[in-house]
């Protein structure tokens, strides 16, 4: 797209120049690229920075086929609803390659601490069962609140703290509460997760001046969890400098969902590439992009 035809006044280039042009280009997005480094959660590194969950989509086929357009590489999966085999988790653990996907056993439905820790034990064992026998990672979920699903503060600091205790990699999701994602750091945690708006609403980002908070004092991954809706909203979100994105609903709930994962997927990386570029800065005034001087004066 960088060196279409379109792109020039003329609408006319030689060949050469727009081979030459076109390897400037690559080489220029490597040089940036090359700044940046690989996702790295509790000692396992990641490529994408796009995570992806497996509910509310309307079918497997479309939950697989999502998945494999987002290439994502960490998908979280409800430990609850696949032992019970809830209505769209049937069959659920055997739909996906898990010799390529990292599983994120979530403690989705629990409202306690204690339902939490329960539930991320049988979370590990079903890891294990699926061939990840070194999975020590969960995504903990305390929400008593049925009707906003915000997270338990109090719930997920004490889960937390026990789990860590256990040996596992805790990936908490949490308001976007800057000293609760600190005291988390500092019993263990292996990321923090703040939500942008409440889980599968849609609102975007409605916590951008906590998660900055958040991502300048944090010594481990933010990933941003909950509300995002829009290609848009994550690529905002990445340029804030969070580390990774986990995105279901948007997804799952698209007229299109393979086409909406594969939007995600480049939101991501393009987010993110321009948090590494540096955006300029805000400015009070105009400025003008051509220089006046050495213009030509009647």
């Amino acid at each position: 797209m960088l060196t279409h035809s379109a792109n020039f006044s003329n609408g006319h280039l030689p060949t050469g120049s727009i081979q030459n042009s076109a390897l400037s280009c690559t080489d220029a997005i490597n040089r940036v690229s090359t700044l940046d480094s690989a996702l790295t959660i509790a000692g396992k590194t990641f490529q994408s920075r796009l995570l992806t969950g497996t509910g509310k989509y309307r079918s497997i086929e479309e939950m697989q086929q999502s998945v494999a357009a987002s290439d994502c590489q960490i998908v979280t999966v409800a430990v609850r609803r696949v032992q019970t085999k809830a209505p769209g988790h049937e069959g659920l653990a055997e739909a996906l390659d898990w010799t390529k996907i990292w599983m994120l056993p979530n403690t989705a439905g629990c409202q306690t601490a204690e339902e939490a820790i329960r539930v991320a034990r049988l979370g590990r064992e079903m890891a294990k069962l699926l061939g990840q026998e070194d999975n020590n990672f969960i995504k903990l979920e305390v929400i008593p609140d049925l009707k906003y699903l915000l997270p338990d503060p109090i719930g997920t600091l004490q889960a937390a703290e026990q789990l860590v205790k256990e040996g596992f990699a805790v990936l908490p999701y949490i308001n976007a509460d800057p000293m609760l994602a600190k005291r988390l750091e500092d019993v263990g945690c292996a990321t923090v997760m703040p939500l942008a708006s409440p889980i599968g609403s849609g609102q975007g980002l409605k916590t951008t001046a906590n998660i900055q908070i958040i991502i300048e004092n944090a010594n481990v991954p933010v990933v941003v969890d909950a509300g995002i809706a829009s290609p848009s909203q994550a690529a905002e979100a990445m340029e804030l400098g969070a580390d990774a994105l986990l995105i279901n609903s948007a997804i799952a709930l698209a007229q299109n969902p393979a086409a909406m994962a594969r939007a995600m997927n480049l939101a991501t990386v393009a987010g993110r590439l321009a948090y590494l570029a540096g955006r300029m800065p805000i400015k009070d005034y105009a400025s003008a992009s051509s220089p006046l001087t050495g213009t030509i004066t009647s």
